[in-house]
């Protein structure tokens, strides 16, 4: 059978892994599919630094993705650049000229990937998106085909490796955020700008994927409620463990009786639950299914050779496509058309609450916080102290009974205003049952 032709735009870390895979790799693909996986254009600003894998044979080099796009032998195009604006025109570039496309830019299906497909669908090309969450794991297969037969009810994820590094690492020495981070960063864990990272947004970009196939309907990224990580603090961990739990930045989709409540933060979660033994720059997620109960996915998110397994394994599923047809193909959204949708509110979560405090300590402060939380119908469940000698930057925790978020919301702006405060309370929902 006739070899399927590929054509890469982007030669960053994804770009390199992915040709180093199908050159590496070639003869077992080949003897999977039939035929064989041939790349013959890559496309990057600076194509001649780049380790091109002799093994692959004669490839075009350009620095203009048009170029790629519009070559006669390529049949499926690889978009491995990131952002939203020049892949989303590679993308629809590539679409209209009749070419499939493949993908690890969370970025651009979050925003866009329903209509991306549906311009798929209208040039009777494909899409695949695996690589786009958790590249190490084929959750979004799992999702669409593995357990479609399901009704899913509630989805949690680790979805960020760099903030998943951070986190256990100021668990394991006891190290603040800032110093952490800069060790991140010169390990290649996160990047000199690490915004996307550390304040949620790369996690909400890849929740607003899971949960359109999850739930079936199209979600906004800016819909869901994201925090990150930055006021997580050493002792957050050494209460944590008081309790019998750790702090994970957990990504959360839960189907409730009013609606879907969508949500990015960092979150306590009990010792006993297996989110919290995924540690380092490693992604899990934990499903939920109607009927079929629990089940569990864990693996490298990030890295050259993990995501590049995932879009590698996308573009066999693509070209047996081509070169087989698919009359009934299953939409990467899992789903014939995703339904347009608005999550409820995260106030309406309701959960018991760890709430930190930074104070200069004087006579009366936890009979004014209780008053603040009573004044809110929140009950108090334990205050716990360590050992602080500086009395003028004291920490302490208060634990809630269960309450919902509008309700805490509402005691901590009240609390806000008391003049002992170093800084605003620090509040985490407690996950005892993930």
């Amino acid at each position: 059978m006739q070899q399927v032709n590929v054509g890469i735009v982007g030669l960053g870390t994804v770009g390199l892994g992915t040709l180093t895979i199908l050159a590496e790799n070639a003869e077992q693909i080949a003897t999977k599919l039939g035929f064989s996986l041939c790349v013959k254009a890559v496309c990057s600003r600076t194509v001649d630094t780049k380790p091109i894998p002799a093994a692959l044979g004669p490839v075009q080099k350009t620095t203009d993705w048009r170029e790629v796009v519009a070559n006669p032998d390529v049949d499926v195009v690889a978009e491995l650049i990131g952002g939203s604006h020049v892949a989303r025109e590679v993308v629809d570039a590539a679409i209209r000229n009749g070419k499939s496309v493949v993908t690890a830019n969370k970025e651009l299906m979050a925003l866009y990937g329903s209509e991306i497909w549906d311009n798929a669908i209208g040039q009777g090309v494909n899409l695949g998106i695996e690589a786009s969450v958790a590249g190490g794991i084929p959750i979004l297969a799992v999702l669409r085909e593995g357990i479609a037969g399901d009704r899913v009810t509630a989805l949690f994820g680790i979805l960020n490796g760099t903030c998943n590094y951070i986190l256990t690492e100021i668990e394991k020495h006891n190290t603040p955020f800032d110093m952490v981070l800069m060790e991140a960063q010169r390990l290649g864990y996160a990047e000199a700008d690490p915004t996307m990272d550390v304040d949620g947004f790369d996690a909400r970009s890849k929740l607003a994927i899971l949960a359109a196939l999850a739930f079936g309907e199209r979600i906004t990224p800016s819909d869901i409620y994201t925090e990150g990580i930055r006021r997580v603090m050493p002792v957050d961990f050494l209460y944590a463990h008081q309790m019998d739990y750790t702090v994970r930045l957990i990504a959360a989709a839960r189907q409730t009786p009013s609606g879907l409540i969508l949500s990015v933060r960092p979150s306590l979660i009990a010792n006993s639950t297996i989110l919290a033994s995924v540690r380092g720059p490693y992604n899990a997620v934990w499903v939920r299914g109607q009927y079929g109960q629990d089940t569990f996915y864990y693996g490298r998110g990030a890295g050259a050779q993990p995501t590049g397994v995932a879009v590698v394994s996308d573009l066999m599923r693509v070209a047996r496509e081509i070169r087989s047809g698919s009359p009934a193909r299953v939409s990467p959204f899992a789903h014939e058309r995703l339904g347009e949708y608005e999550p409820i509110s995260i106030e309406r979560l309701k959960s018991p609450y760890y709430l930190r405090f930074r104070v200069e300590d004087k006579p009366g402060i936890i009979a004014r916080l209780a008053a603040a939380l009573a004044a809110q119908g929140i009950s108090i469940d334990a205050v716990l102290q360590l050992p602080e000698e500086n009395w003028r930057d004291l920490p302490f925790v208060i634990t809630t009974q269960p309450t919902t978020e509008e309700s805490l919301r509402a005691a901590l702006k009240e609390m806000s205003t008391h003049d002992y405060l170093i800084e605003a309370p620090f509040a985490m929902p407690m996950e005892a049952r993930l």
